[in-house]
C-alpha cells in the first residue's frame, strides 16, 4: 500500500505551494483515483509521492520509503507523461535496454509487448507511434519489472473509448492480483467507473476521500438512459406526465436516439413506455453518468452492432480469467451454451435489485453502449459497489465536478441532493490507426492473461548490469555508426589532402591531425561519442523514474567509461588503418611506412583519443548537457594546453631527465612482460603539454563528478 503524509511541494514565489498538506492512502488489492480540476495539483502530488521534486512530508510504500528502496522499479511501475525514450530507438530496443538496467532477461520485453498489444510494433522507432500506442508503451514500461505499485498519470488522456476501456482493465487486473493502483484524472465518470476509492483535490489540498459509492451517490447525479426510435416523442410524453404531476423531470436529448432522464426511475419510465406502445431498445438506471468520456466510434449499423457483441463477450472473459465472476456483472452462462455477444434469460435475472441495467448484452446499439466490465456497479446507498471504511475528509456539499460542457447537455441543480449534474466531456478522439484489440494477453487453456507473468525468480545484484545498459543504449540507435562513420570519411580526406600538399610529419599525417586544427577528426568524434552518452541519457530520460539507476550512480559512470573507452579505442585503430590504406592505394608505399617510435606514438594516440572520450562523458555528467561535453573536449588544447605551457616555461632548478630509467630501478626484478616499457611510453605521454593538460582536465571533471553526486545523495 501506498502512504502519503503531509505531502507539501516548496513554495512559489508570491504563489502558494501547488500541494499543500496531502495526507491519503492507497490500499493494496485497490484502484484509487486522485481527482481534481486541471491546476489542482495532481501531478505534483504524484513527484513528491515519487521523491523526484523536492518538497516536505514523506510517502511509504509497503513501509518504506523509495529512498530507501534498493530496487525501486521492482517496487513501483511509474507512468508519467510520454515515454522518455530516444525517438529513434524501437520500440523493442527501448524495452530490452530497460530490462538491461533492472538485471531482467530480454523475454520480459517480448511478454509485455504481447500483453500490451505492441508485438505487430516492435520494430517500430518510438517518434512514429500514435497517442494510444505511446500510451500502451509506457505502461509496458511500468509493468516490465513485475511492480507491487502502480503510479499512472492521467493514463487515459487523449485516447480512444476502447483504448481507454482496455487501460482501465489491466488497472483492475493488477489489483486483482493483490497490487496497488493509484491514477490521476481530472473527469470524475472515468473514476466512478474504474476506481474503488476517490480522493478529490481542490487547489493542492485534499478536500475529500470516498468509496466510490458514496462518491458516485453525492457528487455525481442518477439518471435513467433510455434509447428508442422513437425519441422526440417519448420525450414530449415524460415532459406532460411530469407536468401533470407536478414532478421536476429533466430530459436531455443526446446523440442519436438516446434520452437522459434526471429525477425519474426505471419503473416510472418503464409504465409511461408501456402504456403508450413505445418500442424501446435500452432502459436502465445510471449513475455518475455512465456514458463514454470520450467521442464516439463511428461504426455502420452492422458493424456496431456485431462490434459491441464481441467486445462485451471478449472483455468479460478477460476479467472473469483473472478474478472470476464479478459481483454486480453480468457473466454468460456457459451451460446455456448461448453465442457469443448474447446473454441467457437466467443471467439478467441473477442481476442484483439496484444495479444498473446499462451493461446488459443485447440491448446495445453501437460501440458507445458497451459497458465498461472493470468497473464496479455504481448505484443508490445500498448498492452493490466497492468498500472501504474511511472518512470523509471534506464535505460534500461545496464540490462540485467541473467538465467542459457539449452542445445539448444541460446543468440543473437538484434540490434535493444539493450537487451539479456534469456533462459530457468534450473531448477529441486520438488518431490511432491500430484499435486496441478485444483482449491483451496471451492465451491458454482457461482464458486470455491480461498481465504478464509474474517474475519468480530475482536475478542476484551484478555488476554487469550498468554494462549491458549502456551496451543497449549505445548500440540501440544509429547516432554511434553515424558518427564513426563521418569521423573516418573526413579523416581519410583531411589525409590524402595533407599528403598532396606535403610538410606535414609522418605520424600527423596518419592520425589526420594538421597543426591548425586542435584535435584531429578522430579526438573529437570520441569526445562527441562520450559526451552523447551522458546527455541522451538528461535528454531522453529513460531512467529518470528509476531511483535504483540515476543517471549519477557511479556504476553507471563506470560503465559509461568502459565502453567509451572501448569505442574510442576501436576508432583510433580503424581511422590509422583506413588512412594507412587510402594512402597505400593513391600515392604508393612510400607514405606507409612504420615509424621506428611507433609504440610511444601509438600509446600517446591511443591515449588522446581516450581521454577525449573520457572528458566528454564526465563533463556532460556534470553540466547534464552534450554541448557541454563537446565544449569540454575542444577547451583542453584551446584553453588548457596554453596555461600548461605557459606554467612549464622558464628557467627550472631540476629536470625529470632519467625518470623511467629510475622508475625502472625502484623494482629489484625485471619488470614482466617488458613492462618499463610501456611504463616510460605513459610518462612520455604524460609530459607532452596535450597529455598533461588532458590529464589535468580530466582529474579535475572526475572530482567534481564525484562531489556533485555525493551532494545529490546528502539532498535525498
Amino acid at each position: 500500500m501506498i502512504q502519503a503524509i503531509g505531502l507539501t511541494s516548496n513554495p512559489r514565489k508570491e504563489f502558494p505551494p501547488a500541494v499543500d498538506d496531502v495526507s491519503f492512502e492507497a490500499h493494496s488489492g485497490r484502484v484509487t483515483a486522485l481527482l481534481g480540476a486541471p491546476g489542482a495539483g495532481k501531478s505534483t502530488a504524484l513527484k513528491l509521492l515519487l521523491e523526484l521534486q523536492r518538497g516536505r512530508g514523506v510517502a511509504y510504500f509497503r513501509g518504506r520509503p523509495l529512498h530507501r528502496i534498493a530496487h525501486p522499479a521492482r517496487e513501483v511501475g511509474v507512468l508519467l507523461g510520454d515515454v522518455p525514450g530516444h525517438p529513434a530507438r524501437t520500440v523493442r530496443n527501448h524495452l530490452r535496454m530497460l530490462c538491461a538496467a533492472a538485471a531482467l532477461p530480454t523475454r520480459r520485453a517480448d511478454e509485455v509487448l504481447e500483453v500490451v498489444g505492441l508485438v505487430s510494433l516492435c520494430e517500430a522507432r518510438l517518434n512514429t507511434l500514435s497517442r494510444g500506442m505511446d500510451r500502451r508503451l509506457g505502461l509496458a514500461c511500468a509493468l516490465l519489472s513485475d511492480p507491487h505499485t502502480l503510479v499512472l498519470d492521467d493514463p487515459a488522456d487523449g485516447l480512444a473509448v476502447r483504448e481507454g476501456r482496455w487501460l482501465h482493465g489491466i488497472m483492475r487486473a493488477h489489483a486483482e492480483q493483490g497490487g496497488t493502483v493509484l491514477f490521476t484524472t481530472g473527469d470524475p465518470k472515468e473514476a466512478a467507473r474504474t476506481a474503488d476509492r476517490v480522493l478529490t483535490l481542490e487547489q493542492g489540498r485534499l478536500v475529500a476521500d470516498q468509496d466510490v459509492a458514496e462518491f458516485s451517490r453525492t457528487r455525481l447525479r442518477p439518471r435513467v438512459a433510455v434509447r428508442t426510435p422513437h425519441a422526440a416523442r417519448l420525450g414530449a410524453l415524460l415532459t406532460k406526465e411530469a407536468r401533470t404531476a407536478r414532478r421536476s423531470v429533466e430530459i436531455v436529448r443526446e446523440d442519436g436516439n438516446r434520452l437522459s432522464v434526471y429525477g425519474s426511475t426505471c419503473a416510472e419510465v418503464g409504465e409511461i413506455v408501456f402504456r403508450h406502445g413505445i418500442l424501446v431498445h435500452q432502459l436502465a438506471d445510471e449513475i455518475g453518468d455512465m456514458g463514454p468520456t470520450q467521442a464516439p466510434v463511428r461504426l455502420s449499423a452492422a458493424d456496431g452492432e456485431r462490434e459491441a457483441a464481441e467486445s462485451a463477450h471478449g472483455a468479460l472473459q478477460a476479467v472473469q480469467a483473472v478474478q472470476g465472476p464479478v459481483e454486480g456483472h453480468l457473466a454468460p452462462d456457459p451451460a446455456a451454451g448461448s453465442a457469443p455477444g448474447s446473454v441467457p434469460d437466467s443471467v439478467h435475472d441473477s442481476v442484483p435489485a439496484g444495479v444498473p441495467q446499462a451493461g446488459a448484452v443485447g440491448s446495445w446499439g453501437s460501440a458507445d453502449d458497451v459497458p465498461d466490465v472493470n468497473s464496479a456497479p455504481l448505484a443508490d446507498a445500498g448498492s452493490h459497489a466497492r468498500s472501504v471504511p474511511r472518512a470523509d475528509l471534506g464535505s460534500s456539499d461545496h464540490f462540485t465536478p467541473h467538465t467542459d460542457s457539449e452542445p445539448g447537455d444541460h446543468f440543473t441543480t437538484d434540490a434535493d441532493a444539493g450537487f451539479e449534474a456534469p456533462g459530457e466531456p468534450h473531448a477529441t478522439p486520438a488518431t490511432d490507426d491500430h484499435p486496441a484489440p478485444q483482449h491483451a494477453g496471451r492465451s491458454s487453456g482457461t482464458g486470455p492473461l491480461p498481465l504478464p507473468p509474474p517474475i519468480a525468480v530475482r536475478p542476484a545484484p551484478s555488476p554487469l548490469r550498468p554494462l549491458r545498459y549502456e551496451l543497449r543504449r549505445a548500440g540501440g540507435v544509429g547516432t554511434a555508426y553515424v558518427t564513426a562513420a563521418t569521423v573516418l570519411v573526413t579523416s581519410v580526406l583531411m589525409a590524402v589532402v595533407l599528403a598532396r600538399i606535403g610538410h606535414t610529419p609522418q605520424p600527423r599525417l596518419l592520425a589526420a591531425w594538421p597543426r591548425e586544427l586542435p584535435l584531429p577528426p578522430a579526438a573529437i568524434g570520441a569526445g562527441l561519442l562520450g559526451a552523447i552518452a551522458f546527455g541522451d541519457e538528461f535528454r531522453h530520460p529513460a531512467l529518470a523514474t528509476d531511483r535504483g539507476t540515476v543517471p549519477r550512480r557511479l556504476g553507471l559512470l563506470v560503465a559509461k567509461l568502459l565502453v567509451a573507452a572501448a569505442t574510442a579505442l576501436l576508432l583510433a585503430v580503424l581511422t590509422v588503418g583506413c588512412d594507412l590504406e587510402v594512402l597505400y592505394l593513391v600515392y604508393g608505399p612510400e607514405l606507409v611506412s612504420v615509424p621506428a617510435d611507433w609504440f610511444p606514438l601509438g600509446a600517446s594516440w591511443v591515449g588522446l583519443v581516450v581521454g577525449c572520450a573520457w572528458a566528454g562523458v564526465l563533463a556532460a555528467g556534470v553540466f547534464r548537457s552534450t554541448s557541454a561535453g563537446l565544449a569540454a573536449v575542444v577547451a583542453v588544447p584551446l584553453v588548457v594546453v596554453p596555461l600548461v605551457q605557459k606554467a612549464l616555461e622558464g628557467a627550472t632548478a631540476r629536470s625529470a631527465v632519467g625518470f623511467p630509467m629510475r622508475l625502472r630501478e625502484l623494482v629489484l626484478m625485471q619488470w614482466p612482460f617488458g613492462g618499463e616499457r610501456y611504463l616510460e611510453a605513459v610518462a612520455r605521454a604524460v609530459s607532452q603539454p596535450v597529455g598533461g593538460a588532458l590529464l589535468l582536465s580530466l582529474t579535475a571533471l572526475l572530482g567534481a563528478y564525484v562531489l556533485t553526486n555525493l551532494r545529490g545523495r546528502v539532498r535525498s
